[in-house]
């Protein structure tokens, strides 16, 4: 595989797991957000989803984020009657945001993040070596 393929595949990598990173932050900063309307639905959890991308310029298969949809899983309750956001029981819906899987899935993107950096060092690295063997 030569430096521009290994490089290519880095890169979409670092693409992904940063949109990945963003999306985290996102579920994060809206794990209190509830509906501003009573009975309405809170901020539903966003998930990032990859598939395998062909570079046909040089045969390498990168990642692509395939998509980013809602997680379907259901809303918690919490009875809070005077809350301006509660339905005609009292019960507020809260976001299907669970602060520790987001902190774990962050944790993950940042590996996969670093991993992709040293991938590009290590290219980089071999890349001098062999110059300086050149000469």
């Amino acid at each position: 595989m030569d430096l521009d393929a290994s490089l290519g595949i880095s890169a979409s990598g670092l693409r992904a797991q940063s949109l990945r990173m963003r999306v985290i932050a996102e579920n994060l900063a809206n794990q209190d957000s509830v509906a501003e309307t009573p009975g309405g639905d809170p901020y539903r959890r966003r998930v990032v989803s990859f598939q395998a991308e062909v570079d046909r310029a040089t045969g390498a298969t990168g990642v692509k984020v395939k998509s980013i949809q809602g997680d379907q899983s259901n809303f918690t309750r919490v009875y809070q009657p005077g809350h301006p956001a509660a339905d005609a029981q009292g019960y507020v819906l809260r976001p299907n945001v669970n602060g520790l899987i987001e902190s774990a899935d962050m944790k993950a993107a940042q590996r996969s993040y670093e991993a992709n950096l040293n991938a590009i060092e290590a290219a980089k690295s071999l890349t001098m070596r062999t110059i300086d063997l050149l000469k």
